[in-house]
């Protein structure tokens, strides 16, 4: 699986592993922060790896390396403390969170995330949870799907494509990636003139955020990082929009002004020129870390 772990020289020189120490991560996807990490921490240091997709997990089951330093677990990084626990790992010197969508769900998933594929409106990263995109399309009210398009997507026609959807749907289901691009694509003005990002970005990144709760997961796993780290720990964080980024920075600020946190990083972390060539997909990352002072 060709899979760029993005910001990894960083990542590395920041959570700083050194050897026979513990390290989570905490969206494992294809391991490519994981193998990093683990060539610091030889001998004895160990990885939990903490991934939500289930297609994911069968794919590295069968081809991952280094199986005796790493264990997997399938499950949402919400729980982390709770996964820490049950699989009685520690002490932990280290938390890796990397919370933008890997190419394997655009391109391979096969779920709806691209809006360049006519898929399935799905959009779930776990496939045992029950809502998806085409509930959330075809069931909630006009005034919540406007509500998500704005306050997940920054969408400016957010009220225009609710209310598109609200008229398409009273006369026939929205099944498909496709059939909502062109809902979309009709949402906005003609005079409008479109960047170069494409127009339905924003209303797709609304319904992905929706359908996982990424926004409050993110929320909820922060203060039990804190929890579950060793003092002197560090935390690190790889954003891909400002919602993200925002939440990091704000809990990153609030605990640092009550002495448990030492930020690492006053502006956050970004790619290189050199790394967006290689992988245009990284460059709107930032990284933000931060090492505990008192646990």
């Amino acid at each position: 699986m060709n899979h760029i772990p993005v910001l990894k020289d960083e990542v590395i020189e920041y959570l700083d592993p050194k050897p026979n120490q513990n390290f989570v991560d905490c969206t494992f996807g294809f391991g490519g922060h994981t193998e990093a990490i683990l060539e610091k921490i030889k001998p004895n240091g160990r990885v939990l790896g903490i991934e939500w997709d289930q297609d994911k997990i069968k794919y590295q089951k069968s081809n991952i390396k280094n199986k005796g330093k790493i264990i997997l677990v399938n499950d949402s990084y919400v729980n982390l403390k709770d996964i820490v626990n049950r699989e009685n790992f520690g002490p932990i010197n280290g938390i890796l969170l990397d919370v933008g969508i890997s190419s394997f769900e655009v391109e391979s998933s096969g779920r709806g995330f691209s809006f360049q594929k006519d898929e399935p409106l799905d959009m779930r990263f776990d496939q045992e949870q029950n809502l998806t995109a085409r509930e959330i399309v075809n069931e909630w009210n006009e005034e919540e799907l406007a509500r998500i398009f704005k306050e997940y997507g920054q969408e400016r026609f957010a009220k225009n494509i609710a209310r598109n959807i609200a008229d398409v749907r009273s006369r026939q289901s929205i099944e498909t990636t496709f059939q909502l691009v062109e809902i979309i694509r009709k949402s906005f003005p003609r005079s409008y003139k479109f960047g170069k990002a494409h127009f339905a970005t924003r209303a797709f990144q609304a319904l992905r955020i929706a359908v996982n709760n990424e926004l409050d997961n993110l929320k909820n796993v922060l203060p039990q990082a804190l929890e579950v780290l060793e003092e002197n720990g560090r935390i690190a964080v790889i954003a891909f929009h400002s919602l993200e980024d925002a939440i990091v920075k704000k809990f990153f600020k609030e605990q640092a002004k009550d002495s448990k946190l030492k930020i690492l990083t006053k502006k956050p972390i970004t790619p290189s020129f050199e790394e967006t060539k290689l992988n245009p997909k990284a460059r709107s990352a930032k990284l933000r870390v931060a090492q505990i002072i008192n646990n």
